[in-house]
């Protein structure tokens, strides 16, 4: 199973629902969280745009962002979203 990335920051509660509901995918996705105000590069890049979902294309390739989840999927259309991106 792919390991997902998931930038947020703290506090932010679209970053925590998604978060949380990628947690209760049966079975779970393995998830990475990257706070972007640790990094200014990311801050940078990400600003308020968070939160950002990303896979990595390969051991040493690039990271592919995902396009922004609707925070009204949840469980079983969660799972087919992230199918339907690719990720297995």
């Amino acid at each position: 199973m792919q390991e997902l990335l998931l930038f947020t920051r703290q506090g932010c509660c679209l970053c925590e629902g998604l978060e949380e509901k990628l947690g209760a995918l049966d079975p779970p996705q393995p998830l990475q969280l990257i706070d972007v105000d640790t990094d200014p590069a990311l801050q940078g890049r990400y600003g308020l745009a968070v939160p950002v979902l990303a896979v990595a294309a390969g051991a040493d390739g690039p990271l592919r962002e995902l396009p922004r989840v609707s925070p009204r999927l949840a469980g079983a259309q969660l799972q087919a979203w992230l199918i339907k991106q690719g990720v297995r």
